[in-house]
C-alpha cells in the first residue's frame, strides 16, 4: 500500500477529516491510518468501528467524534479548543479535509424545501467555512506546513437543473477557497488551500441521484448511464487520487482544481 508520508519522520502528521464513516471519506481515513505516525481526527454523524481496529493494527492514532455538521458552530468551537491543547512541535504537518456533503433536494426549489435548504447549506458550505476558520485560528503560530482540502464537485462549476441546492453550495465552496487562498498568501507560513473536485464516485450520493424523479430531475438518466457503463470510480480509487493530489508539490497554486487533472 502506498505510504503518503515519510515513515522515517519521528513527528506526527495531523489530519482532520469530516464525513469519514462511509464512501470516499472512509476510504481516505483507511489510507491515512496506514502510517504509524498519523494522528487522525474523524468527524462524522456516525463513527466507524472498523477504523478503530484498523488504526490500532497500523500503529496510527485515531480519534472519532460523532457530530451533526448541520449544526457546525459547536463542532468548530470544539475543534478550536482541541487543537489549542496540542504542542505544535509534535507535528510535521497539519491538514484539514472538509469531505462531508449531502445532495439536498432533487428538483426545483419550493418554499416547502426551506428546512432541507438550510441543512444542505450548513453541511456543504457553512461547516467547511466554520471548521476552516477554527483550524486556521488554532494553528496560526504553528511552524508545520498547513493544508486544507475542500471536497467540491464539478457541479459547483457546471449548472444542473434540479440540483440547485448542491450546485450552489459547491460553487460557494469554490469561491470561499479562492478568498482564503488570497488571505493566506499574504501571511507568513500561510496555509495552502484547494477546493477539489474528486470526479464521479460510486457512493450513496450517486444512488440518490439515480433514484431521483425524472420529471423533477431531468439529468437522472445520465447518472443511471454512468453506473451502467462502469464510469464511476470506486471510493478507494477516488480517495487515493485526492490524497495524491494533496501531496503534489504544486498543491495550492490553483485554489480550485480537479483530482483527475495531471
Amino acid at each position: 500500500m502506498k505510504r503518503f508520508f515519510d515513515r522515517m519522520h519521528p513527528m506526527k502528521h495531523l489530519t482532520i477529516l469530516t464525513g469519514a464513516s462511509r464512501g470516499m471519506g472512509l476510504a481516505m481515513a483507511q489510507l491515512l491510518c496506514a502510517h504509524e505516525h498519523a494522528q487522525l481526527l474523524c468527524i462524522s454523524r456516525q463513527s466507524a468501528p472498523e477504523l478503530d481496529s484498523w488504526a490500532a493494527q497500523q500503529g496510527a492514532s485515531l480519534v472519532q467524534w460523532r457530530a451533526d455538521l448541520a449544526q457546525p458552530i459547536p463542532v468548530a468551537q470544539k475543534l478550536l479548543e482541541w487543537l489549542q491543547q496540542w504542542d505544535p512541535s509534535e507535528f510535521a504537518s497539519a491538514t484539514l479535509i472538509n469531505n462531508a456533503g449531502v445532495i439536498g433536494h432533487l428538483g426545483p426549489m419550493t418554499p416547502q424545501n426551506d428546512q432541507l435548504l438550510q441543512q444542505t447549506l450548513a453541511i456543504n458550505l457553512e461547516a467547511p467555512m466554520q471548521l476552516t476558520a477554527a483550524f486556521l485560528t488554532a494553528t496560526r503560530a504553528w511552524a508545520a506546513p498547513k493544508k486544507i482540502v475542500n471536497i467540491s464537485s464539478g457541479l459547483g462549476r457546471r449548472a444542473m437543473a434540479g440540483s440547485s441546492m448542491y450546485c450552489a453550495s459547491k460553487a460557494g465552496l469554490d469561491h470561499y477557497s479562492r478568498c482564503v487562498a488570497l488571505e493566506e498568501a499574504s501571511l507568513p507560513n500561510g496555509a495552502r488551500i484547494v477546493s477539489l473536485a474528486p470526479g464521479v464516485i460510486d457512493t450513496d450520493m450517486q444512488s440518490d441521484l439515480r433514484a431521483g424523479d425524472q420529471s423533477q430531475f431531468p439529468e437522472r438518466e445520465n447518472f443511471v448511464n454512468l453506473k451502467a457503463t462502469g464510469a464511476l470510480a470506486s471510493p478507494q480509487e477516488a480517495a487515493a487520487r485526492v490524497l495524491a493530489f494533496l501531496n503534489r508539490p504544486d498543491f495550492g497554486q490553483q485554489p480550485v482544481a480537479d483530482s483527475r487533472d495531471a
